[in-house]
C-alpha cells in the first residue's frame, strides 16, 4: 500500500473524519498541522470538515553527532521532551543537548512568525482540535505536539494520520480522546515509504496552503 502523495492521503483521512463529524464526534473542529508535510494533508481535512486550519510548529532535537537522529523534540515556550531511552544509550545528557535546543528554539519561532504572519493562534477551549501530521514513525514529536495542544484545554483531542508504526500508535493512543488512522503496517522503517511522491516542501509551500484554504 502506497499513497500518490500527500494529498491523496488527506483526501482518504478526511472521509473517515467526516464519518465522525456526521455522527456529532467532532464539535467545533480545528485543524491542527504539523508543518511542513503535515499542512499539505491536513489542508483536505480542513477543506472536508470547513473547519479553520492553523499549524503547530514543533522541532525535533538531534543527537549532536547525527542530527537526524531524534531524541527528543519541542513545542511552543514548553519544556522539551527527551527520550530517556536514547539518552542514555547514546550516553548523553540534557545538558550535552542545550545548545541544540536553543538552536531548535529560535528556528521554532522563526517558523512561528512565517507561517501566522501576526495572526494569533486559534482558541481552542471548548472545541475539538484535531492534529494532522502526514505520518508517524517514533511518535515523539507527535506526543510533543499534543502535550502542547492539550494544555490549552480544547473539549477534544484527536490524531488523524494516514500512516503510523504501531509501536507509536499504541503510545500515542493514550495521550488524545480519538486515535485516527489509515493504516499501522507491522513492517515500519520511514514514513516516506508508503507515499509515492513525498517531496519535501518549503515555507513557500506552507504559507500558500494556508491562505488558499482562507480565500475559500
Amino acid at each position: 500500500m502506497q499513497f500518490r502523495d500527500r494529498t491523496e492521503a488527506g483526501r482518504e483521512l478526511a472521509e473517515q473524519l467526516r464519518i465522525r463529524q456526521d455522527k456529532g464526534d467532532l464539535p467545533h473542529p480545528v485543524v491542527l498541522a504539523l508543518p511542513r508535510g503535515g499542512v499539505a494533508v491536513a489542508r483536505e481535512i480542513a477543506r472536508e470538515l470547513d473547519a479553520p486550519l492553523d499549524v503547530l510548529v514543533v522541532r525535533k532535537i538531534g543527537a549532536p553527532f547525527h542530527e537526524e537522529f531524534g531524541v527528543g523534540a519541542l513545542a511552543g515556550d514548553d519544556p522539551p521532551l527527551f527520550d530517556e531511552t536514547s539518552l542514555y544509550r547514546l550516553g548523553l545528557s540534557e545538558a550535552d543537548l542545550a545548545p541544540v535546543v536553543e538552536r531548535e528554539r529560535k528556528e521554532l519561532r522563526r517558523r512561528e512568525e512565517r507561517y501566522r504572519q501576526g495572526r494569533p493562534a486559534p482558541e481552542l477551549r471548548g472545541r475539538t482540535a484535531v492534529l494532522v501530521d502526514d505520518g508517524v514513525a517514533t511518535g515523539s514529536t507527535a506526543r510533543v505536539a499534543l502535550r502542547a495542544v492539550r494544555n490549552r484545554d480544547p473539549e477534544r483531542l484527536v490524531l488523524a494520520v494516514p500512516v503510523c508504526a504501531p509501536e507509536a500508535a499504541e503510545q500515542l493512543r493514550r495521550e488524545v480522546d480519538e486515535f485516527v488512522c489509515l493504516y499501522e503496517p507491522r513492517l515500519f522503517s520511514a514514513v516516506g515509504e508508503w507515499y509515492q511522491d513525498f517531496g519535501q516542501l518549503t515555507d513557500a509551500d506552507v504559507l500558500k496552503a494556508l491562505e488558499a484554504l482562507r480565500g475559500e
